[in-house]
């Protein structure tokens, strides 16, 4: 082991998880303030990782510049060049992770990746002869990849509000209006994982008339388009979706009093800025490992059925036919929990117990 390495961590996607890498890089960073790291992602976790100090940042962008078989060997031959690495820390554990520590392999640099416990979330998500447990959090699975290289450390309590300040100010002149800001993020990348519609909007409705400062959270196209149109019928909705750069939606979530999302990256990015987050859970579950930095489990909002979970990703189609895990969560029972974290006043600064993730 070394005393300052050189570490090439890899994650390419998707937002969550890259989300979910920082505050193991930030422990790591603590426990071993001379180790150089460099983040190799896609563009869009720049704002994510550069108020990590002493965490270098490298881009990538697969559909361009590194496109295909030749884009991953010039990709290979740029960071290779980069650094003479002390090991390569492969966060991802696709088949271009695979490829490129395979390559580092052939010119002498030790490689180390996650394992996804595949078996496990299989086991925790099958139909029949469930094994109901919780499982390894991403987070211990990013930090089991360094202390398999030999770099030992507690995930410690990060200071995001501290870290994401890049500026003084309000992001959003919203912010500045009276009553409790609370942020909605209504999406998510699989429908089984989608709270419906009808009952969204209802809840809307009930926190508009209650006086909050309603901010929507949702990306470009047709959740723009239909965000539009439910803040329109609100009093105090303001749609953020397609309009801000991350450092800006960052910002906006570390001024929220709670933050209300699906099992999303909208979730993580809340978490990161140490927001309280409700989050509704579908087909999946926050025992397979996915739940927010430092949130209380409480705040998880689902209803317990033997089906579920029915898939890791949420991306598998609900074989009871109704959406049960869904439609059986009540607008009142949204509510409720968010009045009880509005009261609450601050999140609890902890990782909760049940994913065993060290203090």
């Amino acid at each position: 082991m070394k005393a300052n390495p050189k570490i090439l961590v890899l994650r390419f996607s998707a937002l969550g998880d890259v989300a979910m890498c920082i505050p193991v890089l930030w422990s790591l960073k603590r426990q071993y303030p001379g180790c150089d790291i460099t983040f190799v992602s896609r563009p869009f976790a720049r704002d994510l990782v550069l108020p990590l100090e002493g965490v270098n940042f490298f881009p990538v962008d697969f559909n361009k510049e590194y496109k295909g078989f030749i884009g991953l060997i010039k990709l290979f031959i740029k960071l290779k060049d980069l650094n003479d690495w002390s090991f390569i820390a492969d966060l991802h554990g696709v088949m271009r992770t695979k490829i490129l520590a395979f390559l580092f392999r052939f010119k002498g640099v030790k490689t180390f990746a996650i394992d996804k416990g595949r078996d496990e979330k299989k086991a925790l998500c099958r139909k029949n002869d469930k094994i109901f447990k919780p499982l390894q959090s991403s987070f211990e699975r990013y930090q089991e990849v360094f202390e398999t290289a030999g770099y030992f450390f507690n995930l410690s309590a990060f200071p995001g509000k501290n870290l994401y300040s890049w500026e003084e100010g309000y992001a959003h002149d919203a912010l500045l209006m009276p009553g409790k800001k609370i942020g909605i993020a209504p999406f998510a990348k699989h429908p089984w994982k989608i709270w419906p519609e009808e009952k969204m909007r209802n809840l809307l409705a009930m926190l508009d008339k209650q006086g909050m400062q309603i901010f929507l959270f949702g990306g470009r196209g047709e959740e723009k388009e239909k965000l539009d149109q439910w803040s329109s019928e609100l009093l105090n909705g303001h749609n953020l979706a397609g309009s801000l750069t991350m450092e800006k939606e960052l910002r906006v979530m570390a001024s929220l009093d709670v933050m209300l999302s699906m099992d999303s990256a909208n979730m993580h990015l809340a978490s990161l800025v140490e927001t309280p987050v409700v989050s509704i859970w579908g087909a999946t579950h926050p025992f397979a490992g996915f739940y927010g930095w430092g949130q209380n489990l409480e705040d998880a909002i689902q209803v317990e059925l033997s089906c579920r979970p029915c898939s890791v990703f949420g991306n598998v189609e609900c074989h009871r036919g109704d959406f049960a895990c869904m439609n059986y969560i009540s607008e009142e029972m949204v509510i409720e929990r968010i009045q009880l974290v509005l009261n609450k006043g601050s999140i609890n600064h902890h990782i909760n117990n049940s994913f065993r993730v060290n203090p």
